[in-house]
């Protein structure tokens, strides 16, 4: 190979304005990249327990479904900051006569982004690589040039010739699957390209709370929960509440986003890189009017831009740790995500690090006579 031809090989596989990755960047790829559909969040967990580890006061917990409780401190209100391990995903389905695989979702995929999209079997064997097939342009007919293909229609092609060469393999039915796409930071932008935004964003954000608030003193009890199967039905935000008996309740999570192509401004008004977001409505919680209150003031006097939305279609824990213990008095803050519920989803740095700052001096102004008030609903 020439030296020329080299050169222009090496511009092509080398990322334009790469730079060198901070611990924060670090944790960002490692909780993407890492595989965790509902009901198969182990990656995840093996994550976020030990950079847990040394910020505990008291052992690590979990809950019967697998979702870990880490606490801070033991006397004052139990504050409960809450964020979801698992992603959108798949499980095997069953395997053809000649070696495909059909799958069944889990969680809030739209038809549409499931075609020609890589994919990774967590077999028996290791990871197993494969593609969700597309009808050819070639032979399709005029109508189905603009068809959106159900999800019942695609078959994973993992390359095997026949059921036994996929059997080979270490696949079987039950066995999990996630969308393959490795994180990305985008050009220096400090945008970063991945998967499992949705709510890998809030896993980071708990864990480097956690690593502030461990050195500071404070009047409460912190509870960082890391939950399971919210893509599913909230099921560990439910588990995990009860028990841990909240007396405040923060759900950290992935947001929407109105500033792509084609949004229509009633869907949301949150922008990339404007700061953190809070929820006022979403079609399964409605915040607690003062927590909200508090944490405008708690933005404002801590200088972080804080976007408030209103989302339908959208669930969250928040709804169930609003009714543990109760009842008990809730927020659903957000990390604005471009693309969610997608193979490839966009965060921005400075959003999220302003939602770390947010929400560690929300909880340092958590004391007693401050969760009281917030609970207190006397005419």
């Amino acid at each position: 190979m020439k030296p020329t031809q080299l050169l222009a090989l090496l511009l092509l596989t080398t990322p334009a304005f790469a730079q060198t990755p901070d611990r924060t960047e670090l944790l960002l790829e490692k909780l993407s990249n890492a595989p965790g559909p509902p009901g198969a969040e182990e990656a995840v967990r093996a994550i976020m327990v030990p950079e847990m580890k040394p910020f505990v006061t008291t052992p690590i917990t979990y809950d019967g479904v697998g979702s870990v409780i880490a606490q801070q401190g033991s006397g004052g209100p139990r504050i409960m900051i809450d964020a979801h391990m698992d992603e959108l995903g798949g499980m095997v389905r069953r395997i053809t006569a000649n070696g495909f695989l059909s799958m069944q979702m889990l969680g809030g995929w739209l038809d549409q982004a499931l075609v020609d999209q890589r994919w990774i079997i967590i077999g028996s064997k290791g990871p197993v690589h494969g593609v969700t097939g597309i009808r050819d342009v070639h032979v399709i007919t005029s109508g189905e040039r603009t068809a959106v293909f159900s999800r019942d229609s695609l078959y994973i092609d993992i390359g095997a010739k026949n059921g036994a060469e996929a059997a080979a393999m270490g696949v079987s039915p039950g066995d999990p699957v996630v969308p393959d796409s490795p994180f990305l930071a985008l050009n220096g932008t400090k945008n970063y390209l991945g998967k499992g935004w949705d709510d890998r964003i809030g896993c980071a954000v708990l864990l480097e709370a956690m690593r502030r608030t461990a050195s500071m003193p404070h009047l409460n009890s912190l509870f960082y929960v890391a939950t399971v199967q919210e893509e599913v039905g909230l099921r560990g935000g439910r588990t995990a509440a009860q028990a841990v008996k909240p007396d405040i309740g923060i759900a950290i999570e992935g947001g929407i986003t109105g500033d792509a192509g084609g949004a229509r401004p009633e869907e949301s008004q949150v922008k990339l890189g404007a700061g953190p977001g809070m929820f006022l409505y979403d079609s399964s919680a409605i915040p607690n009017r003062k927590l909200v209150a508090l944490v405008r003031k708690t933005a404002a006097g801590a200088n972080v831009p804080l976007q408030a939305d209103l989302v339908q279609g959208y669930g969250d824990d928040s709804a169930e740790l609003q009714t543990t213990n109760g009842g008990t008095p809730t927020i659903n803050l957000v990390v604005p995500v471009r693309y969610t519920h997608a193979h490839n989803g966009i965060v921005n740095r400075q959003d999220f690090d302003q939602m770390v700052d947010l929400v560690v001096a929300l909880l340092m102004q958590l004391d007693q006579k401050t969760v009281t008030a917030v609970r207190d609903f006397t005419p």
